[in-house]
């Protein structure tokens, strides 16, 4: 995980959201739109920030992040 995959990944469900227009794709449509926000959390910038050591105080401990990023431990 990485602060340029999550912008891609945002990018790439923002284009497939747009195709979703049937309403029986809408709970999809829903669902993605729902993992997108916590991409754009400050919560989840935060976990990544902490996880590349980006931030010289992160605000988790960096094993939280690492459990909650599913990141395995170095």
């Amino acid at each position: 995980c990485s602060f340029l995959d999550t912008d891609r990944a945002l990018v790439l469900l923002e284009e497939y959201c747009k195709k979703l227009r049937k309403p029986e794709e809408q709970q999809l449509k829903k669902a993605i739109r729902k993992v997108m926000g916590i991409f754009k959390s400050s919560l989840f910038q935060a976990l990544l920030a902490t996880r590349h050591g980006t931030t010289s105080h992160p605000s988790l401990p960096a094993a939280v992040a690492y459990d909650v990023l599913g990141c395995p431990k170095d």
